[in-house]
């Protein structure tokens, strides 16, 4: 290792350890959390903030990418399981309770960050559901974006709805990952392995009709 790469190993891991600090916090207090919150629950001065990211919307990025990133190692890592290790993993979705709490707090900002959170996600899912189907795990679609898209937005957003209708706090995301992993599990899985409908028709009818194109990736 040369000193240049030395120095980049140096600066990166108290710069990781802020970030990871940072998405304790905004799970916690909600992205208006200002940096001097972030500072003092990280123990360090403002500064010390400021000199790593150089501004409060950079450092939200950082902790967005980071975020997207153990969410799609969670998924990736699921698509190489047995049903039985799939199964197990539930019970260890708790010690995602800051990433998700995080993540619902960027949903529910609804601002331009979210829409590009959103976005990544999606592209993100589009991903290793593809590589699921590359596997025979997963059925291809007609509209694998449109798919994607659909999965994504109707996890977060039921995510969301769960947590109002139990009165859950966002800042508990074990919570909320109980109560869901409760009551979604067995519908969830009983919806995507047998379907809903006993008759074909319907969709049968809809595809004749050709009005359907596949959904362009650009599209949040």
């Amino acid at each position: 290792m040369n000193a240049n790469e030395a120095g980049e190993v140096g600066e990166s891991a108290p710069r990781d350890r802020l970030r990871d600090a940072a998405i304790e916090t905004f799970a916690r207090l909600g992205l208006g959390a200002t940096v001097r919150q972030l500072a003092s629950d990280a123990g360090v001065t403002a500064g010390l903030v400021t000199h790593h990211f150089g501004s409060k919307d950079a450092l939200r990025q950082a902790c967005d990418d980071e975020v997207l990133r153990r969410i799609r190692a969670l998924k990736e890592e699921g698509i190489h399981r047995s049903p039985d290790e799939q199964l197990a993993m539930i019970g260890t979705l708790d010690e995602q309770g800051s990433t998700l709490s995080y993540l619902l707090r960027v949903i529910r900002a609804g601002d331009p960050a979210a829409t590009a959170f959103l976005q990544h996600a999606i592209a993100d899912a589009h991903a290793y559901i593809e590589a699921a189907v590359a596997e025979g795990s997963v059925k291809p679609s007609r509209d694998s974006w449109g798919r994607a898209r659909m999965l994504v937005l109707n996890q977060f957003g039921g995510m969301l709805l769960h947590a109002d209708l139990a009165g859950i706090d966002l800042a508990d995301g074990t919570a909320v990952i109980e109560h869901v992993a409760r009551e979604q599990t067995l519908p969830l899985l009983e919806l995507y392995a047998d379907g809903l409908l006993t008759d074909r028709t319907l969709f049968e009818r809809y595809l004749a009709l050709g009005e359907h194109s596949p959904t362009p990736k650009e599209q949040p």
